[in-house]
């Protein structure tokens, strides 16, 4: 059985930095050996669940602007899996959750920034998977929950996003964690950790700056998806730490 992950994804140039951080993903990867992975990433959003279904290479999307030239000379030649898709799908389905398959898209820096550090060789089958920010969070959860059995098939989901994530507010010269952004995190793991879904489900209202730790919803809606998908709720923390004084690198496994 492969649990599932929420990991952050920060900024993109993690894809092309050496830290402790990025130390930590090569690690994790080497520990966990899956069939297929599939990501939930905050960076695309849609207002039906959209599954990408291929077989073939994916393009490497470089949604971001700004950067410097070398982080958009990097390939994360991954391929798909259409067949995995489809059941991706059915499973949705049999749910009651909207779904559509998606045969064009590449993998957007979401996923690709966390993956080439996890898996570099590029040599395991992805399957990419859109969010609604729309949707309750209780909805989010019921969208993992349905998939909840492919842990048993060596399948690892990934969420990728942030639990802090407000650009507006980084400090780029910070050494030091704004007291804020940890009590949210704090709250949080509470809640997670004594499966107070209740609480979670209204979040926005009964964590301490939630309105500053998700001003908007993107970048959470990924750890309720892989909170839902637990099999065993059975939540831990493989990592925590703090850049740019409030960006949360909070990691859990399912």
């Amino acid at each position: 059985m492969i649990k599932p992950l929420f990991l952050a994804h920060g900024s993109p140039m993690m894809a092309i930095e050496k830290s402790v951080y990025t130390k930590f993903l090569n690690n994790l990867g080497h520990s966990i050996n899956p069939k297929a992975i599939v990501v939930f990433t905050s960076h695309w959003t849609t207002e039906k669940i959209t599954i990408s279904s291929i077989d073939s290479i994916y393009d490497t999307m470089y949604d971001f602007y700004g950067f410097p030239k070398e982080l958009y000379q990097i390939k994360y030649p991954a391929k798909g899996s259409s067949s995995l898709a489809l059941t991706i799908q059915n499973k949705l389905i049999a749910s009651g959750i909207q779904t559509k398959l998606d045969s064009a898209r590449g993998l957007d820096h979401g996923t690709w920034t966390v993956l080439q550090h996890l898996y570099p060789n590029a040599d395991i089958p992805v399957i990419q998977v859109s969010i609604n920010c729309t949707l309750s969070v209780e909805e989010q959860i019921r969208i993992g929950a349905a998939l909840k059995d492919l842990s048993q098939e060596d399948i690892l989901i990934i969420g990728s996003g942030n639990t802090v994530h407000n650009l507006r507010l980084v400090n780029w010269d910070s050494s030091d964690t704004d007291p804020w952004a940890q009590e949210f995190d704090d709250w949080l793991i509470n809640k997670i950790e004594t499966n107070d879904f209740k609480a979670l489900y209204d979040y926005r209202n009964s964590a301490p700056h939630a309105n500053l730790a998700a001003p908007t919803q993107d970048h959470l809606v990924p750890l309720f998806i892989t909170l839902g998908s637990s099999p065993n709720l059975s939540p831990k923390i493989i990592y925590r730490d703090y850049q740019l004084g409030n960006l949360s690198y909070l990691c859990y496994e399912f």
